[in-house]
């Protein structure tokens, strides 16, 4: 992270954390705190609101979905009040029209892309994400399913790294493009598409696939997660829910589930 980025986060961390009047593990929270969460942070996410409101007594619902579509959401004035994408665009989308909460955004997670194929299906021969790699004929006839290349972050991460490793142009036609990542992991768990590029964290959540191959950092834009509260949120309860994402408790579970957690 930029020094000018690490010190913005870290004074917004410090202003949120001084407007909490009690410590997260005591407070009581008394509203509903509505998070709009890429689909990638399901497992990681859910399991942090359900022991935040068993100690806190607070309620936090939390919508997943392609972070495009929850930006588009948020723009079309839908109740949210924090927001956590799954690349710095839609941030920035939502940034450039005063939609979030300047002082509060941050970079909260890292991640890395990677290559899947059924458990019970796996190539007959190991495949290398290399330049040039003859990933067309390793598809058998198949289609690759990835998230929306146009809008949905992993789909856009995939695309940037197929394009940098030169098979973009051969595979272009023979892609299965869903809705979001997880919906690209559930075709491959199926069987329905032979390969597919997800996160390496939604394997995890998916013992139907196996990964097969990992695509190279340098292929592609760093995997960020920022996060903010939304700019028309007026619940006082967000911020508590905030800041308890950047705590040691909340960071164990994205861990286990294989994110990065940045400083």
């Amino acid at each position: 992270m930029p020094p000018c980025r690490a010190a913005r986060s870290f004074v917004a961390i410090l202003a949120l954390l001084a407007g909490l009047t009690v410590a997260v593990s005591t407070y009581a929270a008394n509203g509903t705190v509505t998070v709009f969460a890429a689909a990638s942070l399901k497992n990681a996410l859910d399991n942090i609101v359900k022991a935040y409101d068993a100690a806190t007594g607070g309620t936090i619902v939390v919508s997943y979905a392609a972070s495009s579509a929850l930006a588009k959401q948020i723009e079309q004035d839908a109740p949210a009040d924090i927001f956590i994408s799954a690349d710095l665009d839609w941030m920035d989308y939502l940034a450039k029209r005063n939609l979030i909460k300047p002082e509060s955004r941050l970079d909260l997670l890292g991640n890395r892309i990677v290559l899947i194929a059924p458990s019970d299906r796996l190539p007959a021969t190991p495949l290398t994400l290399a330049p040039n790699a003859p990933l067309l004929s390793a598809l058998g006839g198949g289609r690759l399913a990835m998230a929306d290349v146009a809008a949905v972050p992993a789909g856009k991460y995939g695309k940037a790294a197929l394009e940098n490793l030169g098979i973009w142009e051969s595979v272009k036609d023979h892609v299965a493009q869903a809705e979001n990542v997880r919906a690209a992991l559930a075709l491959v768990a199926r069987g329905e598409a032979p390969l597919g590029i997800v996160y390496a964290t939604d394997v995890r959540a998916e013992p139907g696939v196996t990964v097969v191959a990992t695509f190279p950092d340098s292929s592609h834009p760093p995997i960020i997660y920022p996060a903010a509260i939304v700019a028309k949120s007026t619940n006082p309860d967000a911020a508590s829910f905030f800041a308890h994402l950047h705590t040691r408790q909340a960071a164990a579970f994205f861990e286990k589930e294989g994110f990065t957690v940045l400083p």
